[in-house]
């Protein structure tokens, strides 16, 4: 996954420096389309786990009934 610093290293030398994709593939050894995603993003990366739910979800329903 990209860090921030990487995020804004390409960003920098992307609109700074006019460098070509290419050119920031080869100084910091990432992926093309890596570089390109980063390039579109409007926000540095960010980790999102995803939502795991409980062990309760299947029979809350039942429950809620039940105390009801």
């Amino acid at each position: 996954m990209l860090n921030v610093e990487d995020w804004a290293e390409i960003r920098c030398l992307r609109r700074a420096e006019g460098m070509p994709i290419k050119a920031i593939v080869r100084q910091l050894g990432i992926s093309r389309n890596t570089v390109r995603r980063a390039l579109a993003a409007d926000a540095p990366p960010r980790y999102q786990r995803p939502a795991k739910g409980s062990i309760v979800d299947a029979v809350e329903p039942q429950i809620r009934a039940l105390l009801a």
